[in-house]
């Protein structure tokens, strides 16, 4: 299929409009700066990791600082273009720009080669990008504060810049291609092997990590699988893998309420029991699990469930009959009674 000729002049208009602005310094997300002299305010010095899963397509980004809120600022990705993870003497223009040139055709490699080109201040930058199709690109300046460097391997590109030592970014790709698990697991062993030997040189404070779907949707809040920060914690790592499980619960309760609309009960009850299991101790979730099973008309199994809630919170009895009014459980005063017995001191 060939391209019309407007395509090109696109891609070209959009080269001429954004390189300019490369080497001026982001701090924050998509906010020039205007200055080149303050590029070098903001030293996103980290470690990171853009992927993609070949078996499903999924791309991602994972990364841990010594820099608050590392999270707006390292990780881009979009469901079937492309991920980039910008840091360093960071530009955060990197990202944007980046996915924008993938989505209009560009491989990763030109993608990045591009970019760099209309930069002044490549060489205290650290970038890396992957493309729907697995292509992979990685730049280390040569300014960057040592130890620096990268992998760039199959499917995966990994780096690092002012780490205690030079194991790090090697530790990272050899855990990744060892990690079992999905995209998101094998990220983070790539995180906790940069951490084991190492890591970054001023330790430890901030973590994100995003991964989106292999085809686009046309939803982006569809598309993305996961899209977690960590702004600031003694054990970034640790947090960022607590939230992990916990996005995934909240992903099973969902895909369990989108089987309740499609009067799959079975479907449904084996994903509420997914996410009960991932997160024990959480009310809402055993909550909405005892709601689904009355409105099953299996009233019976869903008592336990309302009882160890209600111990939890008494405020969940006072909620319960409130969902009457909403039409989320059935308006029988005989059957209400019976599901607030189980609550103690009532």
């Amino acid at each position: 299929m060939t391209r019309k000729p407007y395509f090109f002049v696109l891609v070209v208009f959009l080269l001429a409009s954004v390189l300019p602005v490369l080497g001026q310094g982001h701090p924050e997300r998509g906010q020039a700066v205007a200055s080149p002299h303050l590029r070098a305010q903001r030293p996103i010095h980290t470690f990171s990791i853009v992927a993609r899963d070949p078996a499903t397509g999924e791309l991602g980004v994972a990364v841990q600082s010594h820099w608050f809120s590392v999270g707006p600022i390292v990780p881009w990705a979009e469901a079937g273009v492309g991920a980039v993870a910008t840091q360093s003497l960071v530009d955060p223009s990197y990202g944007p720009l980046g996915l924008a040139l993938m989505r209009a055709g560009r491989s990763a490699p030109e993608a990045l080669k591009a970019l760099l080109a209309g930069d002044e201040g490549r060489e205290v930058r650290q970038v890396a990008m992957i493309d729907a199709q697995g292509r992979v690109a990685a730049h280390t300046g040569s300014k960057a504060i040592q130890a620096a460097g990268h992998i760039v391997g199959e499917n995966f590109s990994v780096q690092a810049n002012l780490m205690l030592n030079d194991r790090v970014w090697p530790a990272m790709a050899k855990a990744f291609v060892a990690a079992s698990g999905d995209l998101a697991d094998r990220m983070l062993a790539a995180l906790d092997a940069a951490q084991e030997v190492g890591g970054d040189i001023r330790g430890k404070q901030s973590a994100a990590i995003i991964v989106v779907s292999g085809k686009p949707t046309g939803r982006p809040w569809a598309d993305a699988i996961l899209d977690l920060r960590v702004d600031d914690s003694p054990e970034p790592l640790k947090e960022l893998r607590r939230l992990v499980n916990l996005e995934r619960a909240y992903n099973h309760m969902n895909a369990g309420d989108l089987a309740m609309e499609k009067k799959d009960n079975e479907g449904a009850l084996r994903e509420y029991g997914t996410a009960e299991r991932l997160v024990p101790d959480n009310a809402e979730m055993v909550f909405w699990h005892a709601v689904a099973l009355v409105n099953m008309g299996r009233v019976e199994e869903s008592l336990p469930l309302f009882r160890r809630v209600f111990a939890m919170d008494p405020n969940w009895a006072t909620l319960t009959p409130r969902l009457v009014q909403s039409e989320m459980l059935p308006g029988d005063v005989k059957l209400m009674e019976r599901i607030l017995s189980v609550a103690k001191n009532r």
